[in-house]
């Protein structure tokens, strides 16, 4: 079991939670992005870094994942993909993204991507907050937990 970061826009709190994790439990933990990203020494944290371009990041995450691991990322299309592709998804805010309500997530990005094509100014996503990244966190304990003889 693998745990995938979709790593270009994820917060650096997330990252410093899933390190601890990944030492703690003796588990791989990949960043993907396109740029250099710096990472604690870890022989269980690695990056991989990927040439800029739209979804190239993305498309790595979906090549080289298998069914079981464990996706980080708050980009919902990927999130689907992974998911058709038997792993699962957790966002950033803790939520964890499944066959049953992804779809509905991709409805509503699609709806506000519509909107703001139309000059509707919708803002951009809140701050992290402190009950999010414990969610995160609580979400990736259990995870972890459910998948440790994997």
């Amino acid at each position: 079991m693998n745990i995938w970061v979709d790593a270009d826009a994820c917060p650096v709190a997330i990252k410093q939670t899933l390190f601890r994790a990944a030492d703690r439990t003796a588990t791989r933990v990949t960043l993907v992005a396109n740029q250099y990203l710096q990472i604690p020494p870890s022989k269980y944290i690695s990056r991989l870094q990927v040439p800029k371009g739209f979804d190239v990041a993305d498309n790595e995450i979906v090549r080289r994942c298998e069914p079981g691991d464990l996706v980080i990322t708050g980009d919902i299309p990927l999130a689907d993909e992974v998911i058709t592709k038997g792993c699962t998804a957790l966002n950033p805010r803790g939520e964890v993204l499944t066959k049953e309500n992804i779809k509905s997530r991709l409805n509503m990005r699609d709806f506000m991507d519509t909107l703001r094509s139309s000059g509707i100014q919708t803002g951009g996503p809140a701050a992290l907050s402190s009950s999010e990244k414990q969610a995160f966190g609580n979400a990736l304990d259990s995870w972890l937990a459910a998948n440790r003889n994997a």
